[in-house]
This record gives C-alpha cells, sequence and structure tokens, in this order.
C-alpha cells in the first residue's frame, strides 16, 4: 500500500501587506510619457491618500514603470508625510479655507450625522482623516492633485480651541 504524500503548502510570491491600522485611498493612476532619443517611455504616476481615521492625514505622489509599484511607493511617501489635525468630534472646530495653486477647497463643520458632503478627491482625504460630518465645495481647478493638496493644506490650517484660547491668553469657556 503507498502512502499518500501531502503536498507541500504554495508559495505565495505576491509581498505579504503588514495591516498597519492605516486608511489607505487611491485617488488617481495616471499614464505619463517622457520623449527620448529612442521613443516615448510611459511610466506610470499614482497619488494616495493615507490616514488612520483619528486626525492624521497625508498623501504621496509617486511614478514608476508598472502600477502596483507606484501605488506602493505613493503609499510609503504617503505615511512619512502624516501630520495631525485639530478635530473637534466628528467634525471640524471650525471653517477653513485651503489653497494650492488655482484651486480652493472651502471646508465648513458640520451638525452630526450631516456625513461626509464632498467631492471625489476631497471625500477621500476627509475620510481617511476621520471627519465624518463636514460640507466642502471646491473652487477653481478640478485636477485631483491640486484639490487634494488644497485639502490637506486646509486641515493642517485648522486649531483647536484650545490653541486659540492659549494664543489670546483666555481659558477655552471665555471663547464663546
Amino acid at each position: 500500500m503507498e502512502e499518500k504524500r501531502e503536498r507541500p503548502a504554495r508559495r505565495d510570491n505576491r509581498r505579504r501587506q503588514e495591516d498597519d491600522g492605516l486608511i489607505k485611498k487611491l485617488i488617481q493612476v495616471n499614464r505619463v510619457s517622457k520623449t527620448v532619443k529612442g521613443g516615448r517611455n510611459m511610466r506610470f504616476a499614482a497619488l494616495v491618500v493615507v490616514g488612520d481615521g483619528k486626525g492624521s492625514v497625508g498623501y504621496g505622489m509617486a511614478k514608476s514603470k508598472e502600477v502596483p509599484e507606484a501605488i506602493e511607493k505613493a503609499n510609503a511617501q504617503a505615511k512619512k508625510n502624516m501630520k495631525k489635525v485639530a478635530l473637534q468630534g466628528t467634525t471640524l472646530p471650525h471653517g477653513v479655507m485651503g489653497v494650492f495653486g488655482r484651486g480652493s477647497v472651502l471646508m465648513m463643520p458640520a451638525a452630526e450625522g450631516t456625513g461626509v458632503i464632498a467631492g471625489g478627491p476631497v471625500r477621500a482625504v476627509m475620510e481617511a482623516a476621520g471627519v465624518k460630518d463636514v460640507r466642502t465645495k471646491s473652487h477653481g481647478t478640478s485636477n485631483p492633485i491640486n484639490c487634494v493638496k488644497a485639502a490637506i493644506c486646509g486641515l493642517y490650517d485648522l486649531k483647536s480651541p484650545e490653541e486659540i484660547a492659549a494664543a489670546r491668553g483666555k481659558d477655552v469657556s471665555e471663547l464663546r
């Protein structure tokens, strides 16, 4: 009677992605080309937003010959660029205008239960940052890169009530 041998487990050649608890949103993959002596060199550019859903957010852009590699590089860059954002519960502490280039994004706090009222690229930024209730309006350019950069600039400009009170030399209860 012949013994039945078990097959060894198949190796998974794909890289294992470690679960670091971050929210990763792919916003855009763009095919770009560079004209050289021998013709055109095609590459892919990826725009990614990464956040922890608790007030930290960052974005990254990277290019590579392959799409997955470009996304991976952009994710790594976004993790390095993460900064803390001042939030008040599930919304923003005050209204703010983020500007980058010819694009601007107006972000206003909203009552609980409103949800994220935002266009594509800005919505991804808000969800990655952990903002659950916000109203936004994008002005000027609709270019996803400029919209993301404007939204991030606006979020980084937010100040918590404690920071405002300290700057004015008052107590937080005296602000209202």
